[in-house]
């Protein structure tokens, strides 16, 4: 059994534990893509301008009482590394603010570690969607990471997660409407990952050994395709294409979320990721090429790379993209 420090404390604990016995701390958090501690937000505009002081000018909801505009908040770029998987989300070059947010968590169980990532993409047509996206992804990771600590069913738990953030958006709504988001998580244990979803946010499987995508949107465009009036090209092209069917809300009481299990062939790497990202690629075997061998070593590296890509490539929406190397080491280590 291998000893470790608890962090709080400083008393040992033994490394697969989940708090320290000793002061009741959780050993192993997850970690969520929120601003981070003591940020204070400013105006980009007014606080260049000599003429205009906004000392503590922003309102509760992230605007500027002096010209109006919606003030970027700590969390337009962030970057997550558990060992076991990263990831990183950006605002992108031409949102105000950053409405995707992610969620990572790792786990030692008696059979091996496990490795659970959530990414929701807040609607930008909806209220508060970056308060959205962050409080969906904050409850359904708690509510996985405690379940694969007591060995739940993790398709059972999978669903589970998505009623707990449902009621985490629902606590949102106010007089201004229902915050929404999509939502997907991975949850990858011994030799399978389990998938759930709501949207058009993705899971892909990364593999020299052959590439595919593991998600089907709920989207306007894939109602399109699936009606065999439309290639995919002619429904990506619509206007209408990248309106959601079904998705995370308050305005949604039991949202029915897709659930499935996928079993790796080979070595390769789970990608969860926003449409700000596969908009431009959506295609795996085109994804794997900007990832692949990299992801393998480095996932947030190769994270990295698939966010330049997204930015070069125009990042008109906020990007969001969560590598996840199969099997799971621990510690990584170079395959």
């Amino acid at each position: 059994m291998t000893v470790t420090e608890c962090p709080h404390c400083g008393e040992p604990a033994a490394s697969g534990d989940a708090f320290c016995e000793y002061c009741g701390a959780e050993l192993t958090p997850a970690v969520i893509s929120s601003q981070p501690p003591g940020f204070v937000p400013s105006c980009p505009v007014c606080s260049l301008d000599p003429m205009v002081s906004t000392g503590n000018a922003i309102t509760a909801d992230g605007y500027c009482e002096t010209c109006g505009r919606k003030v970027p908040t700590g969390r337009d770029h962030i970057e997550l590394d558990l060992g076991l998987l990263a990831g990183v989300t950006d605002r992108g070059r031409r949102h105000p603010r950053n409405e995707d947010a992610m969620a990572l968590a790792t786990a030692e169980t008696s059979a091996g570690p496990v490795a659970i990532a959530v990414v929701c993409d807040g609607v930008s047509s909806s209220p508060r969607p970056d308060e959205a996206s962050l409080a969906g992804a904050q409850a359904a990771v708690r509510v996985l990471l405690d379940s694969v600590r007591i060995g739940d069913d993790l398709d059972e738990a999978s669903r589970a997660a998505v009623q707990v953030a449902a009621g985490a958006l629902s606590n949102l709504a106010g007089p201004g409407g229902a915050p929404s988001a999509t939502f997907v998580s991975a949850v990858v244990a011994g030799g399978t990952a389990t998938v759930c979803w709501l949207g058009d946010s993705r899971v892909y499987w990364l593999a020299d050994s052959g590439s595919e995508r593991l998600t089907t949107d709920d989207s306007l465009a894939q109602e399109m395709i699936a009606s065999g009036m439309f290639d995919e090209a002619a429904a990506m092209a619509s206007p209408q294409a990248h309106v959601i069917t079904r998705w995370l809300g308050a305005d949604i009481e039991s949202p029915e979320a897709h659930v499935a299990t996928f079993t790796p062939p080979a070595p390769g790497v789970l990608l969860i990721c926003t449409d700000g990202l596969w908009n431009y690629r959506p295609e795996a075997a085109e994804l794997a090429e900007l990832a692949l061998p990299a992801a393998l070593a480095d996932p947030l590296g190769a994270a990295g790379t698939l966010l330049r890509f997204a930015l070069d490539a125009g990042g008109v929406d906020n990007i969001t993209a969560v590598l996840v190397p199969f099997p799971l080491l621990s510690p990584r280590s170079t395959p």
